[in-house]
């Protein structure tokens, strides 16, 4: 799938788009500028220098939409970056080539193991595509209903990638590791250590039993040796989970009865499970929130472009992409030309990986003046986007789902 714009942004464009990302971004705490000095090719040597920096020292880097949409596969030079920490030297798209590189399984399984990415080679491989989604993507939409926390993330957090690893299950049976029946969570570890002293080192729990079956070790990305800065030799890819749960550089494995009390997994990527007041403050807990795991549904709308001008006389195409956690087949995407009081079902391809991108495109005849379009997806057990995605607002912005929406022009 190619995926064309019908007419680039000028330079007014451009500056009209850019406005409305300052605008958004200045409700986002902690974020007095958008754009940095360095570019991202400066920053990760090989990145393209299209792509927007948000924190050049740790690499939170940002695809613009107009790039994104131009590939099915999110080629290594225009995906997305995201660390907490970083591995030293990493910050290249260059492979690790390290096969002695060793993985560590501890905690409650029969006899602590140990694996290398060259014994990763000799065992039955499995390859797949899958979103790769921050799970702060969209955050700048929260902050149009009250301030949030964090880098102000507009929609390009995310890719579609092919990575190729050794499902979990797969790896414990080959080195005979059995799991005792009160281990419940996987707790997963990389070789990063944190930027900051006295500040604890990052990681996530998983649950076993979405562990065991779609948790990869990966140490290849689109058809090559995974890239050192996105966690080469070998990460962890859990289908359908949000991107913080999939830990790079991988060093351990600690099977266990219950969820990590780390601060990262406790303090940060979690949301409330009730609805709470925009703007207030909230206290993330085990018991009061649920952890950034499975992701919510979603679309993306890939033109027009926000702030575009179209020329009239024609057909607007409008095109974009829709995905969920995989675990329920995507019924429809769904257009509104006319600010949610109707909508029409898109045409939407289903590609082979049920964790992938589902691109979706309508036509639709507009006359001269502005416009907006909205998308929403649906799946077949009628989960769907909210027309107000500020009714999960947080105060990190996490997980951002509502109903997207682009206003352009017809010339």
């Amino acid at each position: 799938m190619q995926i064309t714009p019908q007419v680039g942004l000028d330079r007014r464009q451009f500056l009209t788009a850019s406005a409305a990302l300052v605008v958004a971004a200045s409700q986002v705490k902690g974020s007095s500028r958008v754009f940095a000095a360095e570019t991202a090719d400066q920053v990760i040597a090989g990145k393209s220098p299209k792509l927007i920096v948000h924190n050049g020292k740790i690499g939170e880097i940002e695809t613009p939409i107009e790039l994104l949409r131009q590939n099915e596969v999110t080629p290594k030079e225009l995906l997305f970056i995201r660390n907490n920490q970083v591995l030293p030297g990493s910050m290249k798209l260059a492979p690790a080539n390290q096969p002695d590189w060793g993985i560590d399984l501890i905690g409650l399984i029969n006899a602590p193991a140990r694996v290398t990415v060259a014994e990763l080679a000799q065992i039955p491989q499995t390859e797949t595509e899958c979103v790769l989604q921050c799970s702060g993507s969209g955050r700048t939409r929260y902050a149009k209903t009250a301030k949030v926390d964090g880098v102000p993330w507009g929609q390009g957090a995310m890719g579609n990638v092919r990575f190729k690893g050794v499902v979990l299950s797969q790896l414990l049976e080959k080195l005979k590791v059995t799991v005792q029946p009160n281990a419940k969570f996987v707790a997963v570890e990389g070789k990063d250590v944190p930027d900051k002293p006295g500040a604890e080192d990052f990681e996530h729990s998983l649950p076993l039993s979405d562990a065991l079956s779609r948790t990869l070790l990966v140490t290849h990305m689109n058809g090559e040796a995974l890239p050192l800065a996105h966690g080469g030799p070998v990460r962890t890819i859990t289908l359908g989970y949000y991107a913080t749960m999939n830990v790079k550089w991988l060093s351990r494995l600690r099977f266990e009865s219950e969820e990590s009390a780390n601060y990262n997994h406790v303090g940060r990527y979690r949301t409330p499970l009730k609805p709470i007041a925009p703007g207030s403050a909230f206290k993330t807990t085990l018991t009061n929130s649920e952890p950034n795991w499975n992701m919510r549904i979603k679309s993306v709308i890939f033109a027009p472009l926000e702030g575009e001008k179209i020329a009239g006389g024609r057909e607007v195409l409008v095109t974009g992409v829709a995905w969920n956690d995989g675990q329920a087949k995507l019924a429809a995407v769904e257009i509104s030309i006319d600010e949610g009081k109707s909508w029409r079902r898109a045409e939407l391809t289903h590609p082979a990986s049920p964790y992938a991108w589902h691109p979706f495109k309508l036509k639709a005849q507009l006359p001269a003046g502005s416009h907006s379009v909205r998308s929403r997806a649906v799946d077949v057990l009628g989960n769907s986007q909210p027309l107000d995605g500020g009714i999960h607002w947080n105060p990190a912005g996490y997980i951002w789902s509502g109903v997207d929406e682009v206003k352009f022009e017809v010339t």
